[in-house]
């Protein structure tokens, strides 16, 4: 939200074109295109939603451009008195609650079931995951102390200013790369503009802002 926010606004400064975002949850602006809302530009945080609207002919192709990465961590509160250092201490007994992303619809949260598998520990934690309509949920549940801990992106950590810290990175084998896709919608009424927005955002000054807000670039 912050990183667009600032691309968004040095984008209008420099073509005079208004810049309205849609924010929300990969899979559920997924729906949102797939059901024709009239959009331009599609961003999201999950190739898996930009997959499915690339198969059905609903995004151009040939304007699709992977534009920031991102990492898998485990997050928990500074205040914790729980003694959280790795994936495996999540098993322990102590541990209760434990937020994730709800992988049907959250991209963070398909990660986190890849992770949690690979590690073996998706089975052992069903009872114990409260699933979330997006990763600031997540973070939410975990700075109010209504989780334990929870899995989000390394760059909702950074946004969160002290009140979540970084227990763990997920090991990258334990799961697919986190790159966040971009494309021009099919229906779009002005791709010429929607193209310039794509291209600001994978110059340096967009990918400038994108490492601001803790989002390497996705080479």
């Amino acid at each position: 939200k912050n990183a667009f926010a600032e691309i968004g606004a040095l984008y209008e400064k420099r073509t005079g074109v208004k810049v309205r975002f849609n924010l929300g949850a990969s899979g559920l602006l997924q729906k949102q295109i797939e059901s024709g809302a009239p959009v331009d530009v599609f961003a999201s945080a999950g190739e898996k939603q930009m997959d499915a609207l690339q198969s059905q002919g609903l995004i151009l192709a040939a304007t699709r451009r992977n534009f920031a990465r991102n990492a898998l961590v485990l997050v928990v509160s500074p205040q914790t008195k729980l003694q959280i250092r790795s994936f495996a201490d999540l098993g322990r007994r102590e541990v209760g609650r434990i937020a994730i992303g709800n992988p049907k619809t959250v991209p963070a949260g398909q990660y986190a079931r890849e992770a949690l598998t690979s590690l073996k520990l998706w089975d052992r934690l069903q009872t114990r995951l409260v699933l979330a309509e997006n990763v600031r949920q997540v973070l939410d549940y975990v700075v109010r102390g209504e989780a334990d801990a929870g899995l989000v992106y390394a760059s909702d950590v950074a946004a969160a200013r002290g009140e979540a810290a970084i227990a763990a990175y997920a090991p990258k084998d334990s799961h697919r790369a986190i790159l966040y896709p971009i494309a021009v919608v099919k229906d779009s009424r002005r791709r010429s503009d929607a193209q310039h927005f794509i291209d600001l955002t994978l110059r340096p000054e967009g990918q400038a802002i994108l490492k601001k807000y803790g989002f390497p670039g996705a080479q």
